[in-house]
């Protein structure tokens, strides 16, 4: 007898039910086929358009509030500069002069070292460890350095969205207003600024590409291409990417002086980019920041030379930039987003992943105590030159008060100079000795020698100076080939200013 359509396949299931099975896994398919399709055309979207302009962003676009409506992402990760390590933070109770009620614990009380080192130069009265970028204009009006001291506007270069102080001073003219805030009292310049450093600072509002808005970067830059050959050079438009990627940085990481009775911000960076360039750039214009106190001495004060120091390391030869490290790349979808957070990549495992780790083949534990080494060797040395430089200030300052023979009183004097600067340089510098290890370790060795001399000066005692350091080398982002001027600060009323 032959089957009909209704007769049950073998294991009693009927036709239709096969059939009806089929075409549900058919579907599932499809649909599964359809959802990869829409999630490929999505990212594809996404990497195409990276962002979606909400608003039109112009010059004169100063808040990075506004800008964070067209790129969430880089605005939600520069918000979190306000995040602090509780074991950084010190709380106080508010007063009238300063609202705060958590601020940074203070460098002088970790190092009393410091206040010797600044006897009669406004350093000595307040210095904490630095906050993230969103406190940087706060934190610069409320330091005792500026509440007590008249300090100038030069000041706020770093420490305020620059562009909108500018134009609203110059009346349109950015020349024109950057020279007028220089020489403003900083009471009275600090009224046009409105917002720590902004998306502006580095950005051009039409293309976001990367640019360099500071006259003192642009000018230093151009002195220090011109002493390695390169004449006329424009950084915004001669630099590469990768070199804008730590140029914006280094607009304010550096080490300054204010110019003549203008307080113009300028960078000693004539002679290039080393401590002993900078040094000599200062001599030899007979520029010193302030008389120190105990000794007489005539001293220089350093500021952050971070990019110097930077430009003298291994990372900086690599070719890795200053945002490969504090701005690491990160994915959100299929965008590639610089993180703005702005900090240092040992402050979790995922960050030294997504940095360190870039290149090293090893684990986050290794990177972590490579970098504690490092710290710790530094430490020591740093501890080492400065016990020698506090020896040299005391006896120098017993000396004089017991009448030593001026010119070896002269000669103490530029050790104490020499030794002051090195040291202030590396203390200064962000790094605790990570951005040029073996460079830092020769700066703290001159530095003790020169403190030693010094002890010897005094006795009238010398021995032979040791070989002048090599050249300096062609730094790595150099293309290939194809008076400080200013008024000696008053014991009573420094007025150079650097971060708190």
């Amino acid at each position: 007898m032959s089957s009909t359509p209704t007769e049950k396949k073998k294991g009693g299931r009927p036709r239709w039910a096969f059939l009806a099975v089929v075409l549900v896994l058919g579907a599932i398919v499809a649909v599964g086929v359809l959802a990869l399709l829409i999630d490929v055309f999505t990212k594809r979207t996404e990497a195409q358009q990276p962002y979606f302009p909400v608003v039109q962003l112009t010059d004169e676009t100063y808040d990075a509030a506004v800008w964070g409506q067209n790129f969430p992402l880089q605005y939600e990760s520069w918000l979190r500069t306000q995040q602090m390590q509780p074991e950084d933070q010190v709380t106080r109770e508010p007063t009238a002069d300063d609202p705060r009620t958590v601020k940074t614990h203070s460098k002088l009380e970790h190092d009393p070292r410091l206040v010797t080192m600044w006897q009669g130069y406004a350093f000595s009265v307040e210095y904490n460890e630095p906050r993230g970028h969103y406190y940087m204009l706060e934190d610069q009006r409320l330091v005792k350095r500026v509440q007590w001291f008249n300090q100038p506007g030069a000041c706020l270069n770093c420490h305020t969205s620059l562009p909108e102080v500018v134009d609203t001073l110059g009346d349109g003219d950015a020349a024109a207003g950057w020279a007028a805030m220089n020489k403003m009292p900083y009471d009275e310049a600090t009224e046009f600024a409105q917002h720590p450093v902004s998306c502006i600072d580095c950005h051009d509002p039409q293309t976001m590409a990367l640019r360099v808005t500071r006259p003192a970067f642009e000018a230093g830059i151009a002195e220090y291409k011109a002493s390695q050959g390169i004449r006329d050079y424009d950084v915004n438009t001669m630099a590469t990417a990768q070199e804008m990627r730590t140029y914006v940085c280094a607009q304010c990481h550096v080490e300054y002086y204010f110019a003549g009775d203008g307080k113009t911000l300028t960078f000693p960076w004539d002679n290039g980019l080393t401590v002993d360039g900078a040094l000599q750039y200062y001599d030899d214009i007979d520029f010193s920041d302030f008389t120190h106190r105990l000794t007489g001495a005539p001293v220089v004060k350093a500021q952050h030379p971070d990019f110097e120091t930077w430009s003298n390391g291994v990372h900086a030869s690599a070719g890795v930039s200053c945002t490969d490290c504090h701005m690491p790349y990160k994915r959100e979808g299929a965008a590639k987003v610089t993180d703005h957070q702005v900090a240092s990549p040992m402050r979790s495992n995922e960050t030294i992943n997504t940095t360190c780790l870039t290149c090293h083949r090893t684990s986050e534990e290794e990177m972590r105590t490579r970098v504690e080494t490092i710290h710790d060797r530094y430490e020591h040395t740093k501890d080492v030159a400065f016990d020698a430089l506090v020896q040299l200030i005391d006896e120098a300052e017993a000396a004089r008060a017991n009448g030593v023979d001026q010119a070896r009183l002269d000669e103490a004097w530029q050790y104490q100079r020499k030794a002051q600067f090195f040291i202030d340089y590396v203390v200064s510098e962000n790094s605790r000795g990570f951005h040029a290890p073996a460079y830092t370790q020769r700066i703290l060795a001159d530095a003790t020698d020169a403190a030693r001399r010094g002890q010897l000066a005094l006795l009238g005692q010398t021995y032979p100076e040791a070989s002048a350091p090599t050249p300096e080398p062609v730094a790595p982002f150099t293309p290939p080939p194809t008076p400080k001027a200013g008024v000696v600060i008053p014991t009573t009323e420094p007025t150079m200013e650097s971060t708190p």
